[in-house]
């Protein structure tokens, strides 16, 4: 059950803000860090549509002059939000979209994060062995990444609203975008997925965490498509309405060495996975979160 509050964001204005992408500078590892465990009850930020029934649209970048940001506000809810921390062999990719990965090695460093080019160099091979030995998938290709940072003027925050990255229409596009149309059109025929490899770069995460719901609690009726603008072109992720029955979930206190895999996109099954950030009401003053999420399409 959830408590509901709406407030109508329709006409959100881009930041002009200064973007920046730089990890700070403390330790890797935090300490005397108080953790919060266990549920907790918190706000979620869910669809709440155009006040003129227009189609929802958001842009990724500075808006044309006269636009808002995007055309849709939140509805805020009070959720109940389980504890994955102990139960993390309790779910898979094919079933409920997610799996949270442990004692995972790297070679990274903190400063490759500062540095697109080591990301790729470094990170990307890292994580497209672990999605094939992961998912069994024939092929990995992984296509962009983002770092988040609960910092001021960062040049992408933690997304603090309910939302899946892809649909089935954006998918398809993203296939066709990232492969030569021969090969692309050969890969349609048989499954693909696109899953985002989450991980924290501050841990332990107490700040800010990842809220992401079980997708076999979530009806397909509850996806709303929105269309999401580039200055090139336009491609389309989800927002989410709230529907009873749903369970959330968050990983207390990812440690080093964690991962979540998130499904985004599956030809086969359908699983696909809303998730947001959220502000944990027992996380302490002053604590802070650094992410990165690199996304794959995965062929087989």
């Amino acid at each position: 059950m959830a408590t509901q509050t709406q407030t109508q964001t329709a006409t959100t204005t881009a930041t002009t803000t200064a973007p920046s992408t730089t990890l700070t500078t403390h330790p890797t590892t935090k300490t005397n860090i108080n953790i919060p465990r266990g549920p907790v009850t918190a706000t979620l930020n869910f669809y709440l549509p155009p006040t003129d029934d227009s189609k929802p649209f958001n842009y990724v970048e500075d808006p044309p002059p006269g636009q808002p940001q995007r055309n849709f506000g939140n509805t805020e809810l009070e959720v109940s939000i389980h504890d994955l921390r102990g139960h993390e062999t309790e779910f898979n990719l094919d079933t409920h979209a997610f799996a949270a990965l442990q004692n995972i090695q790297s070679t990274t460093t903190r400063q490759t994060f500062n540095d697109d080019d080591a990301i790729q160099r470094i990170y990307y091979p890292e994580v497209e062995e672990l999605l094939l030995k992961a998912t069994g998938a024939k092929k990995i290709l992984l296509f962009d990444h983002t770092i988040r940072l609960a910092t001021p003027g960062a040049a992408r925050a933690p997304v603090n609203r309910v939302h899946i990255d892809q649909t089935a229409f954006s998918a398809v596009q993203r296939v066709r975008l990232h492969l030569p149309s021969s090969e692309a059109e050969e890969a349609l025929k048989d499954r693909y997925r696109i899953i985002n490899v989450w991980r924290p770069l501050n841990p332990p995460i107490v700040a800010h965490p990842l809220a992401f719901a079980d997708s076999t609690t979530v009806p397909e009726e509850a996806m709303v498509p929105i269309e999401h603008r580039y200055p090139e072109r336009t491609g389309e992720t989800a927002a989410v309405k709230y529907t009873e029955g749903q369970k959330w979930w968050y990983w207390s206190g990812m440690e080093e060495g964690e991962m979540l895999m998130l499904c985004c996109f599956d030809s086969e099954g359908g699983e696909r996975v809303p998730h947001s950030a959220f502000v944990d009401p027992r996380s302490e003053v002053g604590t802070t979160r650094e992410s990165i999420e690199v996304r794959a399409l995965v062929f087989g």
